[in-house]
């Protein structure tokens, strides 16, 4: 098998993240292809060898899997890299899922541990409450569009004018902003030549309050009067309710979407959302669950699997905008929440206040820097760390505390399994586990674990 080769075969199974497995007859070996549906028959080319592990990149779905039984939702399926599994039902999806988190933690967790499965999300289509598109072309040198990359492209971006992960409503202010700079040939931002204007649009939506944050994100590479595009989007029918309209700078060389400065061209920089009875402050860069939903169901596990906290203090590390210290606060004696954004911190205060709760205390810091300052011991933690993980210089500190029960969510189960090896050692052990399926018709699942101190 060398690079370069073409093969045929039938993807087997998908693991985490969307790693199809196909078997190749004539090398008796497995071969991992990305952006596949388990049971679909494909063309692919091997592109890469991997720690000795064959590597091939998709060319062509031969024949569908027995599982697509759908037909696409929208118009740029399966093109678009934004969803994958549209066309399988829900029910499949949740199934695959629990087998990829299975197949990682029977291997990951020493002993017996309980598995819940997966809980589906309230809301299976237009749940985001977030979403960042993207200014480019569909092609080189094509018109412009303004939607999300392609599959497996840093480059090329699609028009998403009908996605059906958000509200209708993120699909109408698009349209509007795309329609308004194509009759005025603005340019986009090049990010190999660093040159051009448009950049990204960010859009947030509460689910439960409709009230919507618009933010044009650009270079400040030229100028352009943006009070037209501000009338037009106010005028624009839609279900929600636009409360603010931003104008981002960015001129950073990174593909990441910042602010440099940030000019307000209409209402206000933050809007509200609603979750389990608390309401929360959202600004541009806040991290706030994108599924709100999704998250319901979330925090109702954490409670649950926190157990009795009366007389507790609890640590919330990489609290965000601290929805779950807010959830905990009233059954808990206190909840210290760190967090390493300071915006981010900010809005959780002013969230706590907001909602009456005076037993939370934020701190803005790097988990790993703050444990060493902080005079309060804790009986119980929850951790929620970005994608990543936790880094392996905090994890220590964390367990030397030594706390009853743990319990850690994750949005990456491989991050979570390397974790767990690292706690496990120090003593903990896995009770149970389940997942909440936040991001349908995509790859990604949040895996919630609850761990127990050993007693020797």
């Amino acid at each position: 098998m060398k690079k370069g080769q073409i093969y045929e075969g039938v993807i087997e199974r998908v693991d985490f993240p969307n790693k199809g497995l196909v078997h190749v007859p004539e090398e008796d070996r497995y071969v991992t292809v990305k952006n596949g549906i388990p049971g679909q028959k494909v063309r692919f080319v091997i592109n890469k060898f991997k720690k000795g592990n064959a590597e091939g990149r998709l060319l062509e779905v031969l024949e569908k899997s027995p599982l697509e039984t759908r037909e696409p939702v929208c118009s740029i399926f399966p093109a678009c890299g934004g969803c994958m599994y549209q066309t399988m039902p829900y029910e499949d999806q949740m199934k695959m899922k629990e087998g990829q988190i299975r197949r990682l933690m029977d291997e990951a967790v020493r002993g017996d541990y309980i598995f819940e499965g997966v809980k589906a999300s309230p809301k299976e289509f237009g749940y985001r409450n977030k979403m960042e598109f993207s200014f480019g072309d569909e092609y080189k040198d094509g018109p412009l569009s303004l939607g999300l990359h392609k599959k497996g492209s840093t480059y090329d971006v699609l028009t998403a004018a009908d996605c059906k992960l958000v509200h209708a409503d993120m699909n109408r202010i698009l349209v509007c902003v795309l329609e308004y700079f194509k009759e005025r040939g603005v340019s986009y931002y090049h990010k190999m030549q660093h040159t051009g204007y448009l950049r990204h649009l960010l859009l947030r939506r509460g689910d439960t309050t409709g009230e919507i944050l618009v933010s044009l994100v650009t270079t400040t590479q030229e100028e352009h009067d943006l009070q037209p595009l501000v009338s037009r989007l106010l005028e624009l029918e839609l279900e929600g309710k636009i409360v603010g309209i931003l104008h981002i700078l960015n001129d950073s060389l990174a593909d990441v979407v910042q602010s440099d400065e940030t000019r307000i061209l209409y209402g206000k920089d933050f809007f509200y959302e609603r979750l389990l009875d608390l309401e929360f402050k959202v600004t541009p860069f806040s991290f706030f669950q994108p599924n709100t939903r999704g998250a319901e169901v979330l925090y109702e596990t954490v409670r649950e699997y926190i157990g009795d906290i009366r007389d507790m203090t609890v640590f919330d590390l990489f609290s965000g905008t601290g929805t779950i210290s807010q959830v905990l606060a009233p059954v808990a004696k206190e909840v210290v929440g760190v967090e390493i954004v300071e915006e981010a911190v900010e809005a959780a205060k002013e969230n706590a206040a907001r909602n009456g709760i005076s037993n939370c205390k934020f701190i803005a810091g790097d988990v790993f820097q703050v444990l060493d300052e902080l005079d309060e011991k804790p009986d119980v933690i929850v951790l929620d760390p970005p994608r990543d993980g936790i880094h392996p210089k905090a994890l220590p500190k964390i367990l030397s505390y030594g706390v009853e029960r743990i319990v850690y969510i994750s949005c990456k189960m491989t991050s979570l399994a390397r974790d767990l090896e690292m706690m496990q050692i120090a003593g903990y052990r896995v009770e149970k586990m389940t997942a909440v399926d936040q991001f349908c018709e995509t790859v990604h699942v949040e895996t919630i674990v609850l761990l127990q101190r050993e007693t020797l």
